[in-house]
């Protein structure tokens, strides 16, 4: 009898287990349970203090001529873009952005600086975000495949002569730094990583850890076996430390030391791992993708040099 409490006694605890690991999987991965204003809270930046400032950047921003592009990726999903085009679209900037956002949020502000240096700018709606198709966030694994996709679309829009440089942020930092560890194309010349993760896996586990104050065992576990069979891909099958150590392409590393959502070893993890010319900026007191707004000036010197060694 005692043996058999026992059992029924563990059968309940993992399938509260499961249950407890399916509600975290479905707010985190499904696209229709993601919402950006729980992810806003969770990154814990004061984006108020700087409605001023991106108010007038958007404006001139949304005043420059531009249209809605498209492509399909591998796996047939319909994935958008919204292009920028300036002067001969020789020097062209890919922007990625982070996770539940979408291409024309997170760049207002440093569309400044890139259209006032002649560059392009292409800003992508990652999968099952914005406009672009997508039932699963793909946090970078998956995506890296479509910033391929991208560069097929630059190449065949600007010309093989265009340079390219790829700029994400926080889950679009992941999705750049990932993709350095493929075969690129010539064109790239240049990777600007802003608050980028690892791994899911890591970056869940740190979420798990700081701010539900919960174990990542055993749901990390149970969330990976299922991501693995609806979306197809494990949560550190792909782990941008690893990709780096392979990379050949330039790489500025940019993170505020104060962001509670990734953690800043992560990028201290991320600079030692990468292979390539690489450079680092460390901002003080910044939260998560807050370094841009809280140190500009910087900001940009940082971009000069790497725009400089790449002869862009």
């Amino acid at each position: 009898m005692k043996k058999r409490y026992i059992l029924a006694a563990a059968g309940a605890a993992g399938f509260a287990e499961f249950l407890i690991s399916a509600y975290f999987y479905r707010r985190t991965m499904v696209r229709s349970e993601a919402k950006v204003e729980r992810t806003m809270k969770m990154a814990g930046t004061d984006w108020s203090q700087y409605a001023d400032f991106i108010g007038e950047r958007k404006k001139r921003f949304l005043d420059w001529p531009h249209e809605d592009v498209w492509i399909s990726s591998e796996d047939g999903l319909k994935l958008h873009g919204t292009l920028f085009e300036n002067r001969d679209n020789k020097r062209v900037v890919i922007c990625f952005h982070g996770y539940t956002s979408e291409g024309m949020k997170d760049y207002i502000a440093l569309s400044d600086y890139y259209l006032k240096r002649g560059f392009a700018m292409l800003l992508v709606d990652l999968r099952a975000h914005g406009k672009s198709e997508g039932k699963y966030v793909g946090f970078g694994c998956l995506d890296r495949w479509d910033v391929l996709k991208w560069l097929d679309f630059v190449r065949q829009t600007c010309g093989e002569d265009a340079k390219v440089i790829l700029h994400g942020t926080s889950m679009g930092a992941a999705t750049v730094l990932m993709a350095s560890g493929l075969e690129l194309p010539e064109q790239v010349k240049g990777i600007v990583a802003d608050c980028g993760f690892t791994s899911p896996k890591e970056v869940f586990t740190h979420v798990l850890h700081s701010m539900y104050h919960m174990p990542a065992f055993p749901i990390i576990r149970l969330a990976n076996r299922m991501n693995q069979k609806l979306a197809g891909y494990g949560m550190d099958e792909c782990n941008a430390a690893r990709e780096v150590a392979k990379s050949v392409t330039p790489t500025l590393f940019i993170h505020g030391d104060a962001d509670t959502f990734v953690p800043y070893r992560m990028c201290e993890k991320l600079y030692r791992s990468c292979a390539a010319n690489k450079w680092m900026l460390t901002v003080k007191g910044a939260a998560h993708a807050e370094s841009y707004y809280k140190e500009p000036q910087n900001y940009e010197k940082a971009l000069d040099t790497l725009l400089k060694a790449v002869d862009m």
